[in-house]
């Protein structure tokens, strides 16, 4: 069986002379209370017949509600989360977190209670610091960050 493959894209900025990120909070009442490791880099899965850099585009703008900014994309390549792959390109943009509108998802919960709910991909989001976004992210996804790291340096 083909791994599953998900691709986003993850906005840097510069301010005050460090690099932050831009992460969104999983969304649904598993991580409602959560905090270190319940961040993520806007992404989703890959259909079938399409592109990883088209998939990062629409999931970005389905996640968020907002459109990718303009600018270049660069590669920071594929790690491996739990059973899936996750590509992901940096995009430097300014966005604020005041603009973003969540999609949604239906999810059965409590879980095999037969009841759903339609919860926000993301509930919120925020820009971090490198070594704070580090301890946040999802584990997996740090290695994203420290290859956007390296790229600055």
């Amino acid at each position: 069986m083909a791994r599953l493959v998900s691709a986003g894209i993850l906005l840097h900025r510069r301010r005050d002379g460090r690099s932050e990120v831009l992460l969104g909070h999983l969304g649904g009442p598993y991580w409602a209370r959560k905090h270190e490791r319940a961040w993520s880099i806007p992404k989703g899965v890959v259909e079938d017949g399409e592109e990883p850099i088209d998939a990062a585009r629409r999931e970005f703008s389905e996640e968020l509600g907002v459109p990718v900014p303009v600018g270049t994309l660069v590669d920071l390549g594929t790690v491996r989360q739990s059973r899936k792959d996750v590509r992901i390109w940096a995009l430097e943009a300014e966005l604020d977190p005041d603009t973003v509108v969540p999609g949604t998802f239906a999810m059965e919960w409590p879980p095999r209670s037969g009841r759903t709910l339609e919860v926000p991909e993301l509930d919120r989001v925020a820009w971090f610091d490198l070594e704070t976004a580090a301890t946040v992210v999802v584990a997996a996804q740090a290695e994203h960050l420290q290859r956007l790291a390296a790229l600055s340096d």
